[in-house]
């Protein structure tokens, strides 16, 4: 697996969607109730509990989609004995919201930061191309789209989905269509972390077939905990609704300067 760590190719403006959007992940993300000590590994049963009952609230369950089945017994948030107190949900909860909210909790640190690192490399320019409107709107679709198709292939499932990666996914699908020759920084862990600059297609596309072996449960061991399939299906999105507006637009800057202490041929 390649880590994308820069892009070469600078936007016109400032993308303070992204930047929003980052913000408010991080800042959810910090505030979940009972995730500090469950990320940490020393959570108590009444923080887990916590935890499990917002969740159940505010995440997206493909059940809950698809055929709008809600349990009647849910997790309270206390405790009860050696486990968590279930009673009857004490609120409504819409289905269509749940997808939206979902798109802004993470699991832990590394899901948090791997999907903003993502989104921070490749959503300023797909931002700069669409406007901020159309980028919010997109981000929201691609989100929608990526946890809809999840739902579909997986609609009998009470595991709650959750995480921008559906709508990221779609970013990068839209990257691959509008610029697929700009270049990007990797680091390649051989051995050590080796930084290459290659083309966004190779990336993009390498990525991207992972996703698509893992989400068939391949080579992968925890393909029952991860939406791989959301990542295909939202990254599919973003290439369709990115599709009509790539005649119009203009190609990355050439990258210049020194590649491993050789000056880079034109056209690298």
């Amino acid at each position: 697996m390649v880590i994308p760590v820069h892009d070469v190719n600078p936007a016109r403006r400032t993308p303070v969607v992204t930047y929003a959007l980052i913000a408010v992940n991080v800042f959810v993300f910090l505030f979940m109730p009972g995730l500090s000590g469950a990320v940490a590994g020393d959570s108590t049963l009444a923080q887990t509990c916590h935890l499990h009952a917002f969740l159940e609230q505010y995440a997206a369950v493909p059940r809950e989609l698809i055929h709008h089945q809600f349990p009647q017994l849910v997790p309270t948030g206390d405790v009860r004995g050696g486990g968590c107190l279930l009673g009857p949900p004490d609120y409504d909860k819409s289905p269509v919201l749940s997808v939206l909210t979902a798109m802004f909790l993470h699991g832990g640190w590394l899901h948090l930061l791997g999907n903003m690192l993502f989104l921070l490399i490749f959503g300023n320019n797909i931002e700069d191309r669409m406007g901020h409107v159309r980028f919010a709107l997109f981000y929201a679709a691609c989100g929608y789209a990526a946890s809809y198709g999840f739902a579909l292939v997986n609609a009998d499932s009470a595991d709650p989905l959750i995480g921008a990666s559906g709508a990221i996914a779609g970013v990068l699908g839209a990257y691959l269509v509008l610029y697929p020759k700009a270049r990007v920084w990797v680091l390649v862990p051989f051995l050590v972390f080796l930084p290459l600059r290659l083309p966004a297609w190779v990336v993009l596309g390498f990525w991207f077939g992972l996703q698509a072996v893992y989400s068939s449960g391949e080579g992968v061991s925890d393909a029952g905990t991860v939406a791989y399939a959301a990542h295909v299906v939202g990254f599919l999105a973003g290439m369709l609704l990115a599709w009509p507006l790539k005649r119009g637009t203009p190609p990355p800057p050439e990258p210049r300067g020194l590649l491993f202490g050789r000056r880079a041929r034109p056209g690298w």
